[in-house]
């Protein structure tokens, strides 16, 4: 079967771990940034080298959650910036189109809802926002937990007149129904998603299991001009109530040599028309994605 699908990347900090690249909590990936750019200029062009057509800008981690307030305060445009800037190196210098996603990331912790803020999050998310406009393609507000965050995100992107891109991450309850880690719906996130502009619904940082259900929750509410896609994590099933990047999980081996894109072929023949992986899923899941074609 011939598939057409626009493939994402995969996990920016575990292939930096995974690499020797710096990495040590709580600066989580955006350490790399700080201290040997050269290692993400790297992953980048391994995911391009694997197939992808987007690439997402390195600055997940560059939050105070990671950074903390002050040192966020002092350095979140230097260091958006400059992932914005290598990002677009690397796709520019692919020789075919690769498109720049620039991440609007969790700022209060990725499987927090709890602790977004809405009075802080605007502020925040306008300086990320403002410097990554110059070097992206695409503004993906990715990890959102809460419909609200979803807003905010939006907000801070639409001024700028890029494509708006929003992706949710779901409870890993497999035996209940897709719900935002806030347990708000698919159908409060499509809502958000569709009443923000945005050209995309996805899911993500969640287990492959939970993507095929929403996707087919959200082709039915959406409109057809709204695009639906999921890139899920490779983290081992874990009893509920840690946060993601709190801890350093082991990844599911079972989803390697094909396990991983035998789930992202039911996600497309679901509805969705972007796939890709998030943290755990490296440069050789992405090719077996990309084979999917």
């Amino acid at each position: 079967m011939t598939r057409s699908f626009t493939l994402l990347d995969g996990g920016m900090g575990k292939l930096l771990l995974a690499r020797g690249a710096p990495f040590r909590q709580p600066e989580w990936s955006a350490l790399a940034l700080m201290e040997d750019p050269d290692a993400v200029v790297a992953a980048h062009t391994e995911f391009v080298a694997a197939g992808a057509d987007v690439i997402i800008t390195s600055n997940y981690a560059v939050v105070p959650y990671h950074l903390g307030e002050e040192r966020f305060a002092e350095r979140v445009e230097e260091l958006t910036d400059l992932a914005g800037r290598l990002a677009r190196r690397v796709a520019d210098a692919a020789g075919r189109s690769v498109r720049v996603a620039g991440s609007l990331p969790p700022l209060f912790g990725s499987y927090e809802p709890e602790r977004f803020d809405p009075a802080v999050a605007p502020g925040h998310l306008n300086r990320i926002a403002t410097a990554l406009a110059p070097h992206v393609d695409i503004f993906l507000a990715e990890t959102q937990s809460v419909a609200a965050e979803v807003r905010a995100s939006a907000a801070a992107a639409v001024p700028h007149g890029k494509p708006l891109w929003i992706s949710v991450t779901l409870a890993d309850r497999p035996e209940e129904p897709p719900a935002l880690r806030s347990g708000e719906s698919v159908a409060d996130a499509a809502s958000s998603a569709h009443e923000a502009g945005a050209e995309a619904l996805l899911f993500n940082c969640s287990q492959p299991e939970m993507m095929e259900p929403a996707i087919v929750e959200a082709r039915s509410v959406l409109p057809s001009h709204i695009r639906v896609g999921a890139y899920a994590n490779a983290f081992e099933q874990k009893e509920h109530g840690y946060a993601a990047n709190g801890v350093i999980l082991e990844h599911r081996v079972e989803l390697n040599d094909g396990g991983y894109s035998s789930f992202a072929a039911r996600w497309l023949d679901a509805g969705a028309d972007i796939v890709g992986g998030c943290c755990g899923i490296m440069p050789d899941h992405i090719a077996e994605l990309h084979a999917l074609r």
